[in-house]
């Protein structure tokens, strides 16, 4: 990371000018500390872009949103947990209308400056009685993210934040979010939501292809079960309340917030794999000397998203011919004879043919809770990580039961 970046406590409030709230509406089942519909905002017009699922199912409230999302400005996003909204028809499209029509009229602003983001139960209509009551309750404050970050919430044990600051002409900047996630994770989008605000000046033309990038790196690297869903959203408001001169393509200050896009994009893409449904290990697959970008990425998410490695590594087996069937199924380019294979740094397989090594020592190693492989494949000079986690009977029991 850039030495001016730096990590500061805070979530998707942290960025002036932005307010959130949440409540409980009922959407999910009662529990003393569960919230599950909340409300962002900018105190003023924000430049606003998303990446959103590439499921071929969509839910109602992803269909407005990107809508909305198109002029490229926005205020506000009412999200809620519980339900996502998805295959109910067009009395799906017509809540989700009403939800950004009551959050306008609350906020005092124009309902095509809101989106709209659901996840939970799909098949099941959102309770509007619940929600138009629950949208009048939430009053919305400068502290209110980490209340926003808990309403988005389903199945994660945990809330996901991060935030940094860095400078730009002279003006300290702000940049934060929130997401959530833990199952039907899987690249090219997945279960999860998340919310990224700055208080920094930047056109939606130049945030657009910056968000694409970063959520390719990250994102769109994380795996918990192979699934995708119909929920997927990436937001990113900029609004500018710092007061620092608007960022311009091709100069230090462009690649900056690029550098602090990227790595709070990391940090809650990898917060999602280690608050994984039933895991309890975090795995990380990096593969170096790949021939191009595509290849490293493509080879380290199948190495990550495979059944039988998650298996492995949840059972401290090192079969690491799991690994190279992985990346073979590809079809993307490996010379066997050149390919070298680490254990959390220790090496195992060197051009193509296994080391001798003392089993139980890479058991143990195997039995950390974070497991790190790292893949040389020899071919260039390309390098991507994707990471996470292990899959459990436990990830069984919690989805037999899902809606039950």
């Amino acid at each position: 990371m850039a030495t001016d970046i730096a990590v500061v406590q805070g979530g998707v409030t942290t960025a002036k000018g932005f307010l959130a709230g949440a409540t409980f509406a009922g959407i999910k089942t009662y529990g003393a500390d569960k919230l599950d519909l909340g409300v962002l905002c900018s105190e003023r017009l924000a430049s606003a872009v998303a990446t959103f699922t590439t499921n071929t199912i969509k839910s109602a409230s992803v269909v407005l949103s990107q809508q909305h999302i198109a002029r490229g400005v926005g205020r506000a996003i009412a999200a809620n947990s519980g339900c996502a909204n998805a295959c109910v028809g067009e009395q799906g499209v017509k809540d989700a209308a009403e939800v950004a029509s009551l959050a306008a009229r609350k906020l005092g602003i124009q309902q095509e400056d809101v989106f709209v983001a659901s996840t939970g139960v799909i098949g099941e209509e959102l309770p509007m009685a619940l929600i138009r009551a629950g949208l009048q309750r939430i009053q919305l404050t400068r502290d209110g993210g980490k209340d926003f970050a808990r309403a988005i919430l389903t199945t994660d044990t945990r809330t996901k934040e991060a935030a940094v600051s860095f400078p730009l002409g002279g003006t300290v900047v702000h940049l934060g979010g929130c997401a959530k996630g833990a199952a039907m994770i899987h690249p090219n989008m997945a279960t999860m939501l998340s919310f990224i605000t700055t208080d920094a000046s930047v056109s939606p033309d130049m945030l657009r292809p910056w968000l694409k990038e970063a959520v390719a790196a990250t994102f769109n690297m994380i795996s918990v079960d192979g699934d995708t869903s119909c929920s997927d959203s990436v937001y990113l408001l900029a609004n500018g309340a710092a007061g620092a001169p608007e960022v311009r393509p091709d100069t230090p200050e462009a690649q900056l917030f690029r550098q602090a896009l990227l790595h709070v994009c990391t940090s809650l893409a990898k917060a999602i794999p280690l608050d994984g449904e039933g895991a309890t290990k975090f795995i990380e697959v990096t593969v170096e000397r790949a021939k191009t970008l595509e290849d490293a990425r493509v080879l380290a998410r199948a190495v990550a998203s495979s059944v039988l490695v998650k298996a492995a590594v949840f059972g401290s087996d090192p079969n690491w011919g799991r690994i190279l069937i992985a990346m073979g199924k590809t079809q993307r380019e490996i010379q066997e004879s050149r390919v070298a294979i680490y254990i959390n740094d220790l090496c195992i397989v060197d051009k193509g043919l296994p080391v001798p090594f003392s089993r139980p020592v890479v058991v143990g190693l195997l039995k950390s809770p974070e497991v790190r492989f790292r893949i040389d494949l020899g071919l260039g000079d390309h390098s991507a990580t994707a990471w996470g986690c292990d899959l459990t009977d436990n990830y069984v029991t919690l989805n037999a039961a899902y809606t039950t």
